[in-house]
């Protein structure tokens, strides 16, 4: 350890210690991974080894509306209770000193190895640098742990040097998996990348695919685009294969059924419907063919429609089920207000979720786990009003005429539009100062709607529609909790969520 790393990482307990000591607020999580301190955005280096699952995280614990990036680190034995513990990476090198940026992690002959994006941003006197096709380095680089909490040294695996001339300087992201093919290297790498185009308007998101067999020497095997151009920059690349397990498989599924690859991605300058509302999107493309030759993609398909989510990744657990966990934020927007700032922390990550398939779709449903917190069940059949939960599990099960609305806190609906074919979630009121925070009316696609889950926290919701084929998440903040609920003929369920709280 030289001298930056033991100073930088007593700077880092000394703000966790501060900010234990003030509390976390009204709207601290009793469920969802958030910050110690500071500033959180993307999730990485998710696995388990021996049972304990790991979630790494990008944390900027000196700036709670982001700066120098770190990684944070929780551990979790069941996914819905998480242990703290700190910043485990810092930028101490020159090949990292402006961030350790997004990246993943790998188990292999019993250790965790991860990879993230080093980041450098250079200064020249004289020189105008626009940081895109100058003035950055996006090195790869790759650390190991026995136990998860302390790596070893650092290793360059990769520079600019190692990307094709096609690129600009923007290449981050690393997503390190098990070759799952018949043929070529061990291990693959997709890195997310920005394209050159004929000029600056005109540059196209593309997965670099890199191949090793020691995770360590690597080579450019593969380039992956969509035919038409999705935004100008993709962002945290990922490749899932569902069905061909049973813990991927979504009930009645035939065991024979062909599995569903698909790419993940979350483009930059994606415009259109398919784009949603946000600022940024992160969604899925039906992938064919092979990440080391010819192949094809699809249709682009929002994960979630709502107000806060972004660069999600997934792993496979121990028991085979693909797990998700996404960032429940978004970056660059001025008209949100997250009043958790003013307790020195800000956004968190989504609840797990299990990525499943029937076939013709991607499913996602809350971790099994989450079941086991819950408390006495409160049935209703069409209405239901409960007063003071914070933390819930709603089902709505049975519903008629496509007639449902739910209302949280007095001032957020989650309903049905007939006419549109839409689930709509809406915030009464949209001013910054509002429990909303300023945000408004996010709507996904749902020709019908049988049913409902939402999950509640102390500051956020997530809603997955008709078994998870449509999902939207927010954050909110309530001076008080009420959960109410209108659906005609439908079997209402709620239970409280008694899980203890951690910061």
């Amino acid at each position: 350890m030289n001298s930056l790393t033991r100073d930088l990482a007593m700077l880092c307990r000394e703000r966790a210690e501060e900010a234990a000591r003030a509390g976390h607020g009204p709207w601290s999580q009793r469920f969802h991974l958030m910050p110690e301190v500071g500033w959180l955005n993307d999730p990485n280096g998710l696995c388990q080894k021996d049972g304990t699952f790991h979630a790494y995280y990008q944390n900027s614990p000196f700036d709670v509306d982001g700066g120098l990036k770190c990684w944070g680190h929780a551990t979790s034995r069941d996914l819905v209770t998480w242990e703290p513990d700190g910043v485990v990476l810092v930028p101490d090198t020159p090949f990292d000193c402006h961030g350790v940026y997004s990246g993943s992690a790998i188990v292999h002959d019993g250790r965790i190895h991860a990879f993230y994006t080093g980041n450098v941003k250079r200064e020249e006197p004289g020189r105008d640098l626009d940081y895109v096709l100058d003035g950055r380095e996006s090195n790869t680089v790759l650390v190991e742990s026995a136990d998860g909490g302390t790596f070893g040294p650092k290793r360059l695996v990769m520079t600019v040097d190692d990307y094709p001339d096609s690129v600009t300087r923007h290449v981050r992201d690393p997503r390190v998996l098990a070759n799952p093919g018949a043929d070529g290297p061990a291990f693959l790498m997709l890195l997310g990348a920005r394209a050159k185009g004929p000029d600056r308007d005109h540059d196209r998101g593309e997965v670099l695919v890199y191949g090793s067999d020691d995770l360590v020497h690597w080579s450019h095997a593969n380039t992956v685009a969509s035919e038409r151009p999705l935004g100008y920059m993709w962002e945290c690349p990922d490749l899932l294969v569902l069905g061909a397990t049973e813990a991927t498989r979504a009930p009645g599924l035939d065991p024979a059924a062909a599995p569903l690859t698909v790419l993940s991605v979350s483009p930059q300058g994606m415009e259109g419907p398919a784009a949603g509302a946000n600022v940024y999107p992160s969604g899925h493309m039906p992938f064919s063919g092979s990440l080391l030759g010819p192949c094809s993609l699809g249709a682009f398909t929002l994960w979630d429609a709502g107000f806060d989510f972004y660069a999600p990744q997934t792993f496979e657990a121990e028991d085979g089920r693909r797990i998700l966990i996404g960032w429940m934020g978004m970056a660059d927007c001025p008209g949100h207000a997250n009043p958790t700032v003013g307790h020195g922390w800000q956004h968190c990550l989504t609840l797990p979720r299990e990525v499943v398939t029937d076939g013709r779709s991607v499913l996602q449903r809350p971790v099994a786990e989450l079941a086991s917190y819950r408390g006495p069940v409160r049935e209703g059949e069409g209405t239901l009003l409960a007063e003071g939960l914070q933390a819930f599990d709603l089902e709505v099960e049975g519903i008629r005429g496509h007639r449902c609305t739910v209302t949280l806190a007095g001032g957020l609906d989650v309903s049905y539009d007939a006419a549109a074919g839409e689930v709509v979630m809406a915030f009464r009121d949209r001013a910054r100062t509002s429990m909303g925070g300023g945000r408004g009316e996010r709507r996904v696609a749902a020709p019908a709607l049988g049913s409902l889950r939402v999950v509640g926290d102390a500051s956020s919701v997530e809603v997955f529609c008709n078994g998870g084929e449509q999902v939207l998440s927010t954050r909110y903040y309530p001076r008080s909790y009420s959960v109410a609920v209108e659906a005609p003929g439908a079997l209402v369920r709620l239970w409280p969520l008694e899980v203890p709280l951690t910061l």
